[in-house]
């Protein structure tokens, strides 16, 4: 894995644990020697990301929708800074850049990615590992979630193991490695999108 994708907050949670994990998982990255590709924003847990990783060396590309430069939230000290035009092409990108996916604490839009990247590797748009970070046990409920749609059959068996959790980096990042794809329920390209 040369590139992943970090889908995370651009909030600020009242609790360090956040923002702190944030910060280390930007300059465990680098140590790794893993570029980060994320979401082009300098606040909350997107910024701390970004700025841990550019501290520590480390290459951080940042996509962004032009109504979010336009509002003055993009990071302008990044190695790359792809602007582009919607959520969709964004999330797109993202797949484009990099060689897997680690969501950690976030709202809405991270809940948004973190589900595409999961429904695209069941349908065979991309066959890169999705990961999960727990961080302070946030994910729980989701956790539980995941489980129960694998229970009651909205998930099937063969795509219950394609969101890969683990409650810290090291063996996050050791169980997307020893990541092998799935079969899909169709095979599509990147063209289909």
């Amino acid at each position: 894995m040369k590139r992943l994708a970090i889908y995370c907050g651009s909030a600020t949670p009242a609790d360090p644990v956040y923002i702190d994990s944030a910060r280390a998982i930007g300059r465990a990255l680098v140590e790794r020697g893993i570029g980060v590709v994320y979401g082009g924003g300098r606040l909350g847990l997107m910024g701390a990301v970004a700025d841990a990783a550019l501290s520590a060396g480390g290459e951080v590309i940042g996509v962004i929708p032009q109504a979010l430069v336009d509002a003055e939230v993009a990071h302008r000290g990044l190695t790359e800074l792809h602007v582009v035009a919607g959520m969709h092409d964004r999330k797109a990108k993202f797949t484009e850049l990099s060689d897997g996916f680690v969501t950690i604490p976030g709202g809405t839009g991270t809940m948004d990615e973190l589900w595409e990247a999961l429904s695209w590797a069941q349908l065979g748009y991309h066959a890169d590992p999705v990961g999960l970070l727990n961080v302070a046990g946030y994910y729980d409920p989701l956790i539980a979630f995941w489980e129960k749609m694998g229970e009651v059959g909205f998930l099937r068996a063969q795509h219950r193991d394609l969101l890969i959790v683990a409650d810290t980096l090291p063996l996050l990042l050791d169980r997307m490695a020893a990541h092998v794809p799935t079969r899909p329920i169709v095979r599509m390209s990147a063209a289909d999108l």
